[in-house]
């Protein structure tokens, strides 16, 4: 008989180091939606409207696959297996997000390379500010 075996530990505690990782990460999904919302003509100050409905998607993806991974509850870091982790799960919730986009609830598509383009600046985003944060930290400690 098989049974599971459990890896890695979590905890359900919300320390302000992980509080300040997951507001920087949301921060950085929002923010690559609303650049290439802006590159391609949109405005979030004359139409703050049609720029939540751009980004709802991606921060919803993000959020809940984020949630269901466990990215924020991981008790102690462990450089290989936190950024393996959290580029998986970025790379389910932009697939989650383009879904999302592609359905009937918001407005606009997933045309190519439109996909490509946010899981990889996605990616790029989130591994690089967490590596400088991490480098940062070994630093002043």
């Amino acid at each position: 008989m098989d049974t599971a075996v459990r890896t890695e530990t979590r905890d359900g505690t919300v320390s302000r180091d992980r509080l300040v990782t997951a507001t920087v990460d949301t921060a950085l999904v929002v923010g690559l939606v609303l650049l290439g919302n802006v590159e391609h003509g949109g405005n979030p100050i004359a139409d703050p409207l049609a720029s939540l409905e751009t980004v709802a998607p991606f921060a919803i993806g993000w959020i809940a696959v984020a949630l269901l991974a466990g990215v924020y509850t991981r008790e102690e870091f462990e450089p290989v297996g936190d950024y393996r982790l959290l580029a998986v799960t970025w790379i389910a919730a932009a697939n989650v997000g383009l879904m999302l986009r592609a359905s009937s609830l918001f407005e606009g598509g997933a045309n190519w390379p439109f996909p490509l383009v946010i899981t990889g600046f996605g990616l790029l985003a989130l591994l690089g500010w967490r590596l400088g944060y991490a480098l940062f930290q070994s630093a002043t400690t």
